[in-house]
C-alpha cells in the first residue's frame, strides 16, 4: 500500500473493521487503569504522560506491526521520546497514526469521554481509521462508509453506518474542548447560529458530529495530526468535512513540524464552511495549561 489510489475500498474497509477491534482491544486497558491508580506526569512540552498512554500504545503498535507488516507508524508517545532525543518521528507514502489516550487530562481526572484514534494515512489523508472511546462504549470506523457499534467485552459488536446531519432549523450543536478554550474560537462560533455549545473531551467530538449528534467542532489552538486524522476521516465519511483555513483539508505527515496541527473545524454539514474565519495559525501549545503533578 502506497498511495490513496492503490488502496481499493474493500481494502479500506477490512482496514478500519482491523483498526477498530485493535482500538477497543487498546480500550480495555484504559478502562483498567481508569478505575484505578495510574502512574503519570508531565512532558517537556506541558502534555500529560500516563502508564496508561504507554502500555496502550505498546498494544497498538504490536497489533499494527503484526497485521500490517512494514509499514510505518507514528505514535504519541514514542514521538514524544523522539523529539526528545532530538530526532524528527518521520513518516512519508503511507502510515499509521496513533493516539493510544486522547484526552489524557480528562482521563486523569475521571471523566469518561476520552479515546483511542487510529489512522491510516495514505498520499497526505487519512484513508481508514478507528476512533473508540471506551468510556462509553462506543467505537467508529470507516474506510469508505462510516460505522458505528456498541463496544462488547472488549471487541466491536454489530455495526450501523452513521451520518451527519444537516443544519437544524433550532440552530447549531458546537462542541467545545473542556480545557482548551480560546478568544479565536469563541470569535468563529460568534459568525454561525449556534444554539448550544456543550464541553466533550478529546476526539469523542469527532464521533459525535458524525453520528448526527453534534454539529461542529472549532478548534483554533494547536493540536497534533494524532489527535485529528481518525476523526478527521470519520467524519468526512458520514458525510461532514473537516476544514483548514483557506476551505481545504488538514495534510498529514508534516514531520518537519512535529506533526503540528493548524486551525481547523469539523462539520457535520460542509455547507457551514464558506460561513468560518479561522485564523492562519494556532497559539502556543501548552498555554494556560493546569499543572499535574507526579505519581510513582
Amino acid at each position: 500500500m502506497t498511495s490513496a489510489a492503490t488502496i481499493s475500498g474493500p481494502e479500506r474497509e477490512r482496514i478500519a473493521a482491523a483498526l477498530a477491534e485493535i482500538a477497543c482491544a487498546a480500550g480495555e486497558i484504559l478502562r483498567r487503569y481508569h478505575r484505578g491508580p495510574c502512574p503519570h506526569a508531565l512532558k517537556p512540552d506541558g502534555s500529560p504522560w500516563s502508564a496508561a498512554d504507554v502500555e496502550a500504545e505498546d498494544l497498538i503498535v504490536a497489533a499494527l506491526a503484526e497485521r500490517f507488516p512494514g509499514i510505518a507508524v507514528v505514535a504519541e508517545e514514542r514521538a514524544a521520546a523522539a523529539r526528545a532525543e532530538g530526532a524528527a518521528a518521520a513518516a512519508v507514502g503511507t502510515f499509521f497514526l496513533v493516539d493510544p489516550l486522547d484526552g489524557t487530562r480528562d482521563f486523569l481526572a475521571g471523566t469518561p469521554d476520552y479515546s483511542v484514534n487510529i489512522a491510516l494515512v495514505a498520499g497526505e489523508r487519512p484513508v481508514a481509521a478507528a476512533l473508540a472511546a471506551p468510556g462509553l462504549d462506543r467505537v467508529w470506523w470507516a474506510g469508505t462508509a462510516a460505522v458505528e457499534a456498541p463496544v462488547v467485552a472488549g471487541r466491536p459488536g454489530a455495526g450501523h453506518p452513521v451520518h451527519a446531519r444537516t443544519v437544524p432549523a433550532a440552530g447549531l450543536l458546537a462542541l467545545g474542548s473542556r480545557r482548551h478554550g480560546d478568544a479565536a474560537t469563541d470569535t468563529c462560533l460568534a459568525a454561525l447560529p449556534v444554539m448550544e455549545t456543550r464541553q466533550v473531551g478529546s476526539a469523542l467530538k469527532f464521533g459525535l458530529i458524525a453520528a448526527g449528534e453534534a454539529d461542529l467542532y472549532v478548534r483554533c489552538g494547536p493540536t497534533m495530526e494524532w489527535d485529528t486524522a481518525a476523526g478527521d476521516h470519520i467524519v468526512a465519511a458520514a458525510g461532514g468535512c473537516v476544514v483548514v483555513p483557506g476551505g481545504g483539508p488538514i495534510r498529514y505527515g508534516r514531520h518537519g513540524s512535529d506533526h503540528r496541527n493548524g486551525p481547523f473545524a469539523a462539520l457535520g454539514d460542509p455547507s457551514l464552511a464558506p460561513r468560518l474565519t479561522l485564523p492562519a495559525s494556532c497559539g502556543t501549545r501548552g498555554a494556560g495549561r493546569p499543572t499535574l503533578s507526579a505519581a510513582s
